[in-house]
């Protein structure tokens, strides 16, 4: 699995960003949005459980991550028909603010060494990208446990600070100051 100091690799990806099918379907790659923090997580499959709630989870915070000139981008190994199908049919995706990516080859999270070799589909992954497309964060949960965006909020404030920050440090805080 690529983890922090990586590159980040290059994609090309179908993305859903609305529920209207005339306008809903946008390309993606890496140099969509240049110049700003990317939050990049994946979650297992579509129609399914836990991964609403962690995708919805994303959302909320959207405005959070964007105050930071951070985009977020969620992708699973479905189709951009099945996330749009999703999206339409699912009361918390109806207004998702964040581009859904379709990555139906697995060539972004096999790039990553983020595809489960046994499922066939996408480990719950997160990763922050820094402006320069280098990986400066990676967590990986248990297909079972979903994760918290609000911590993924916490990691990137500490990573834009470019200080030391300590256990549990929030934005505001003091950093710490070498001797």
């Amino acid at each position: 699995m690529l983890t922090t100091g990586d590159t980040f690799p290059d994609f090309a990806l179908q993305g859903v960003v609305s529920t209207d099918p005339k306008t809903a379907f946008k390309d993606f790659d890496q140099a969509s949005d240049k110049g700003k923090w990317k939050v990049v997580f994946f979650w297992p499959k579509d129609f399914t459980f836990v991964c609403p709630t962690e995708i919805a989870g994303f959302g909320a915070l959207n405005g959070e991550f964007k105050d930071r000139d951070a985009v977020i981008y969620g992708v699973s190994i479905d189709s951009e028909f099945v996330h749009l199908a999703w999206r339409q049919n699912h009361a918390d995706l109806k207004n998702l603010p964040f581009a859904m990516l379709a990555d139906v080859k697995r060539e972004l999270s096999t790039a990553l060494g983020v595809l489960d070799k046994d499922s066939g589909v996408a480990k719950r992954a997160t990763f922050i990208v820094d402006p320069d497309n280098i990986i400066r964060f990676a967590y990986v949960t248990d297909m079972n446990v979903g994760r918290n965006p609000q911590e993924v909020l916490r990691v990137l404030d500490a990573l834009q600070t470019d200080e030391l920050c300590p256990c549990n440090w929030q934005k505001g805080e003091e950093v710490l100051k070498a001797a």
